[in-house]
């Protein structure tokens, strides 16, 4: 829990540093190549700065690992935080209020807790293994939805062949496209949402490790395309397709995508 509180700490400051940005230009300024391969916007360096900052201070683990960064020492004695600064960077540039910070804490390879705030409303979802998922402090739980037909989910849209997910799509009521990975993990783990699929191949473990957890925890499934555990490499230039869902409708979303 301390290292949530540290969360806590660190979203208000990050949150009052983007604040003036978000809908500006400026936000969008691309400063340097990330770690993971694509252009870094201002806003997430600003973000990240701060964050690496603090735990270079305050020795939470042993190793940071951030999409702009890439792997970093951080002088703890063990542990690794998986760090999204902004997630949902194109949101935050344009002005739409769906962008997150997203943190995650592991030992030996298993996140036992994550940390996903909205940093346009202060909304915040985190998990703690073995001890539920919360939305501001309230205990959260998925959907009970349990038929395709009156489901509702959200789908990662870009540049991807929307072929596999076609059949699904003919099934379910709603889709919807958010635009923020960790945001819409967090979604299916309080029940807005049924389901969140991305099937694009480029999900690093930066973006999901956090909300996979909140999702986990609220009693939701997670697993790659066919079903199976989905793991991640600790590198931000590889990713992975994700399916997530509140548990009751996962076979037949992976049915529907096979």
């Amino acid at each position: 829990m301390e290292f949530i509180r540290a969360c806590d700490d660190l979203a208000g400051v990050v949150r009052d540093a983007v604040a003036g940005m978000v809908g500006m230009p400026e936000a969008g300024e691309c400063v340097k190549m990330g770690a993971d391969g694509t252009p870094t916007k201002k806003i997430d360096q600003v973000a990240e700065d701060i964050i690496v900052d603090y735990f270079a201070r305050h020795p939470f683990c042993r190793r940071l690992i951030s999409e702009e960064l890439g792997c970093a020492d951080m002088g703890g004695e063990r542990g690794t935080i998986f760090l999204d600064p902004v997630d949902g960077t194109y949101n935050a540039v344009v002005g739409i209020p769906f962008y997150a910070l997203s943190i995650a804490y592991a030992e030996e390879g298993i996140v036992q807790a994550g940390y996903v705030q909205n940093l346009a409303t202060g909304e915040t979802f985190h998990a703690v293994r073995g001890c539920g998922a919360y939305l501001d402090g309230h205990p959260i739980h998925v959907s009970g939805t349990s038929l395709l037909e009156e489901s509702a989910m959200s789908v990662y849209g870009r540049k991807f062949d929307p072929t596999r997910v076609q059949e699904l799509n003919r099934k379910i009521r709603r889709w919807r496209l958010l635009g923020a990975s960790a945001l819409e993990l967090c979604y299916v783990g309080c029940g807005r949402i049924d389901g969140f699929v991305d099937v694009r191949g480029t999900l690093r473990v930066t973006d999901a490790a956090a909300g996979m957890l909140v999702c986990e925890e609220a009693g939701g499934t997670v697993s790659d395309l066919e079903g199976s555990i989905l793991t991640f490499p600790d590198e931000v230039s590889v990713g992975r397709s994700l399916v997530a869902t509140n548990s009751v409708v996962h076979n037949k979303v992976i049915e529907y995508l096979r």
